[in-house]
C-alpha cells in the first residue's frame, strides 16, 4: 500500500495457550531443538538483512537458505486441513448475484515477529468468521527491521481451508519511508547461473511445505529502472509457472509498473498490464475512479481475462462499515459488477473497539460489517449506506459429505468446555479450530418480532462458544444454519444439543431436501419434533421419509411460554456412530523448566484435531489444549501434588466430536 496508508507493524510476545503444528506428510518434530522455545509464525528476508543487529525478539532469516529440514518450527506451522471444494446455494436474497465481484481481503492478523503458531491465551482476536463471502485472503504484514516476506500461520490456513477459502503469504518490498531498500527488490529477482530465479522456487516450496495457497507480492521500493522492472516481470512469470504447478496462485499489487519505477496507478493499464496477465489477479490501488474502474474491467475482457480478477481496493482500516465508498463503481444494484473488492484490513471491525472490548462486541461489529446493518442476509436493508458483501457477493458453503458436524465453535473463547462442563478457565484464541460456520448469519424468518441471534462466549457445549436466541418469539421462529449438499440414506440421522435457559419453547429441526424457489425463497423446509429436554440435552433424529439430498438444515421455535433465551450447543449429521484411532508414539521433544514441545505420529484415519490433558496424581484430567497438528508447544507447567514426573495424554478427535483412547508420554522434572 502507499505510505500514508499503511500501519507499521511492530513486534509483540504472546504466551502459547492452544498448540498448533503440522501437516500429516510433516515428518515429526524431533530433537533438533535442544530448548523448548516457543513457535513463532515464520518470516524472511529474500537474502540480505540490514545493517546492524536484530531488535528483541525478533529473527533475521534468509529465504534463499531456508529449507524443510532445517526448519525446527515447520511442524507448528504447517496446515493441516486441506482446501475445501464449496459450492453456491440459491442466494439468500434477491441482490447478490454468483458468477461476478468476489472479494479479497488483506489482514494483518498480529505482529510480523512474535505472532504465536498455535494462538493465545486470550479471547481478544480477530476471529474472521464470515468466510462464505471472501474468495482469497492475504496474510497481511511485513517490516523492513524484522521481515519481509510472511508465511501465514496454521490456524488461519486451517480455519480458512475449512471454508474452502485460499491463503496467501505478504511479500513486502516497503517504500523507502518505511525502511525498504532497493537491494531486497534485487535480492528477491536475483537468478542462477542458467537464467532462473531462485527465489520463486524457494516460494513455491515454502508454501507447499506450510500448506497454503500462494504469494502477494507487494513492490513498493522506489529507485528502479526499465532493467529492474524486466526482472521483476520475469520473477513474476516463472513465480506464477511453478506456483501453477503446484495448485498454488499468485496475485501482483498495483504498485511497481514495468518501468521498474513506484507508480499507484489505481487501474489495469500499460504501466501494469504485464504485471496482471504474469499473475492470477490483481489488486488495484484506492486511486481508481468510475471511470478507470471501468476502463480496467474492458481491458481485462480485451486481454482474454475476467473482470472479476482484478479487485478494486478498498481501506477500511481507519473507519470500517462507517467509510464511505462508490459501491456503483464496483458492484452497482442495477447491472452486471464492474471488478471484484479487494478490502485492506477489515480487522477494524475489532481493533476500533476500546481495550475492554469482548468476543461478543466483535462479532457484533463484525456481523455488521460483512452483513449489513439489519443483521440478517436474507433481509438486506437497501437504506444502508454500507453495502455489505452479503448484499453484493453470493455465499457459499463446504457442506457437501456425511458426517458433519459442528459445535459452533469460532476459534475464539473466555473457556474451554467440553459436555457442557468447563474444563478450562483461560481465555484463548486459535483459529484453527473453528468448526464450519453457518454461512448467513443470521437469517432469521418470522411473521413477529425478530429475536437477536448471535455467538454467545457465556456458555457452549464444546469449545468456547454457542448460538443464542433471544427475544420474545411471540410467532414461531425458523433460523437458517446450513447450506448443505448432504446425502440422504436411510441411516442419516440429525443430531441437536441445545438448552433453554429462560421460557419455555418447543423445538423442531428443519430439513430442506430441495432448493428455494427462487433467489430470497425460504428453503423448502419439512420440520421434525425434536424431544424436550432439561438442561443440555441431545435429541437424535432420524429424517425417516425423506430421501435424496438435504439443500439446507434449520431450526424452528416456537414459544410456550416467553420471553425465551435458548442456545444451540452442536449439530451432528451421521450414518454410524465413530470413533478415530488413537494417535502413535508421543514425545517429548524438547524440554526446558516448564516448558515442552511435543509430538505424536498421526492417528490414522480423519482427525478433526487432537486434545492434551494432563493427568495428576489424584486421577483428576487437566485439559491443556488442541490442535490440528502433531505436535504442540506447552508453557507454564510445574510440578503437582508431589510427583517426580508429569504424564501427559493425546486423543485423536474425529469429525462427530467422539475422541479416541488416549495414548500417554511422561516428563520426569
Amino acid at each position: 500500500m502507499n505510505p500514508s496508508r499503511r500501519t507499521v507493524l511492530i513486534a509483540a510476545t504472546a504466551a502459547a495457550f492452544l498448540p498448533t503444528p503440522a501437516m500429516a506428510a510433516t515428518p515429526k518434530a524431533t530433537a533438533a531443538a535442544t530448548t523448548a522455545t516457543p513457535p513463532y509464525a515464520s518470516y524472511f528476508y529474500p537474502d540480505s538483512f540490514p545493517s546492524g543487529s536484530p531488535g528483541t525478539g525478533i529473527t533475521w532469516r534468509s529465504l534463499k537458505t531456508w529449507t524443510a529440514a532445517g526448519d525446527t518450527d515447520l511442524a507448528f506451522n504447517a496446515a493441516s486441513v486441506p482446501l475445501a471444494a464449496r459450492f453456491t446455494p440459491t442466494s439468500a436474497n434477491t441482490t447478490a448475484r454468483s458468477g461476478q465481484a468476489r472479494v479479497q481481503a488483506l489482514v494483518s492478523f498480529g505482529p510480523t515477529s512474535g505472532n504465536p503458531s498455535q494462538g493465545s491465551a486470550t479471547a481478544d482476536y480477530y476471529a474472521l468468521t464470515h468466510w462464505a463471502y471472501l474468495d482469497e485472503l492475504v496474510f497481511w504484514g511485513g517490516s523492513a527491521g524484522e521481515g519481509l516476506i510472511l508465511a501465514p500461520n496454521a490456524p488461519i490456513v486451517d480455519a480458512a481451508h475449512r471454508h474452502g477459502v485460499p491463503v496467501l503469504g505478504n511479500i513486502f518490498l516497503p517504500p523507502t519511508a518505511y525502511g525498504g531498500q532497493l537491494q531486497w527488490t534485487r535480492d528477491l529477482v536475483q537468478t542462477d547461473a542458467t537464467g532462473h530465479y531462485p527465489l520463486a522456487a524457494q516460494l513455491v516450496a515454502l508454501a507447499a511445505a506450510y500448506g497454503f495457497d500462494g504469494w502477494f507480492v507487494n513492490a513498493e521500493t522506489s529507485g528502479g529502472n526499465t532493467a529492474l522492472g524486466t526482472a521483476m516481470l520475469g520473477f513474476v512469470t516463472e513465480l506464477k509457472s511453478l506456483a501453477a504447478a503446484r495448485g498454488q496462485r499468485v496475485t501482483w499489487y498495483d504498485a511497481m509498473t514495468v518501468n521498474g519505477t513506484v507508480s499507484w496507478q489505481g487501474a489495469l493499464n500499460s504501466q501494469n498490464q504485464s504485471f496482471f496477465q504474469a499473475a492470477d489477479d490483481m489488486f488495484v490501488d484506492f486511486r481508481w475512479s468510475t471511470s478507470t474502474l471501468a476502463a480496467s474491467g474492458t481491458k481485462a475482457v480485451q486481454l482474454g481475462r475476467s473482470r472479476y480478477e482484478l479487485w478494486a481496493g478498498v481501506d477500511v482500516e481507519s473507519n470500517g462499515s462507517s467509510t464511505s465508498v462508490n459501491w456503483d463503481a464496483m458492484v452497482p444494484s442495477g447491472s452486471a459488477h464492474i471488478t471484484s473488492i479487494g478490502f485492506y484490513r477489515p480487522e477494524w471491525t475489532r481493533n476500533h473497539l476500546p481495550a475492554s472490548r469482548t468476543p461478543g462486541d466483535f462479532h457484533a461489529a463484525d456481523d455488521r460489517f460483512w452483513t449489513g446493518r439489519s443483521l440478517d442476509p436474507s433481509q438486506p436493508d437497501s437504506t444502508d449506506p454500507w453495502r455489505a458483501p452479503a448484499v453484493s457477493v453470493a455465499d457459499r458453503s463446504t457442506v457437501t459429505a456425511v458426517p458433519f458436524a459442528s459445535v459452533f465453535n469460532t476459534g475464539h473463547g473466555l473457556r474451554w468446555y467440553e459436555d457442557g462442563e468447563v474444563t478450562s478457565d483461560t481465555a484463548w484464541n486459535h483459529l484453527g479450530l473453528q468448526d464450519r460456520l453457518p454461512s448467513r448469519r443470521w437469517a432469521v424468518r418470522t411473521a413477529g418480532t425478530r429475536p437477536a441471534v448471535t455467538f454467545d462466549f457465556a456458555d457452549a457445549w464444546r469449545g468456547g462458544s454457542s448460538v443464542l436466541v433471544n427475544g420474545a418469539l411471540d410467532q414461531p421462529v425458523v433460523l437458517d444454519l446450513y447450506a448443505t449438499q448432504l446425502p440422504i440414506t436411510a441411516q442419516t440421522v440429525v443430531e441437536l444439543t441445545y438448552r433453554t435457559d429462560s421460557g419455555a419453547v418447543d423445538v423442531e429441526l428443519a430439513v430442506a431436501t430441495a432448493e428455494p424457489t427462487g433467489a430470497g425463497a425460504a428453503p423448502p423446509y419439512t420440520y421434525l419434533p425434536v424431544d424436550p429436554g432439561d438442561g443440555w440435552s441431545t435429541a437424535t433424529v432420524p429424517l425417516t421419509g425423506l430421501s435424496g439430498t438435504v439443500h439446507a438444515l434449520g431450526v424452528r421455535l416456537t414459544a410456550t411460554q416467553g420471553p425465551v433465551q435458548w442456545r444451540l450447543g452442536a449439530i451432528a449429521v451421521r450414518e454410524a456412530p465413530s470413533t478415530p484411532a488413537a494417535p502413535a508414539d508421543p514425545q517429548i521433544t524438547a524440554a526446558d523448566g516448564g516448558s515442552l514441545r511435543l509430538a505424536w505420529d498421526a492417528a490414522p484415519g480423519a482427525v478433526r484435531h487432537y486434545t492434551l490433558h494432563r493427568l495428576l496424581a489424584d486421577g483428576t484430567r487437566r485439559f491443556l489444549g488442541a490442535t490440528g497438528q502433531q505436535a504442540c508447544f506447552l508453557t507454564g507447567l510445574q510440578p503437582e501434588q508431589g510427583e517426580a514426573t508429569a504424564r501427559f495424554e493425546v486423543r485423536a478427535v474425529g469429525e462427530l466430536y467422539t475422541s479416541s483412547d488416549p495414548v500417554t508420554v511422561t516428563h520426569t522434572w
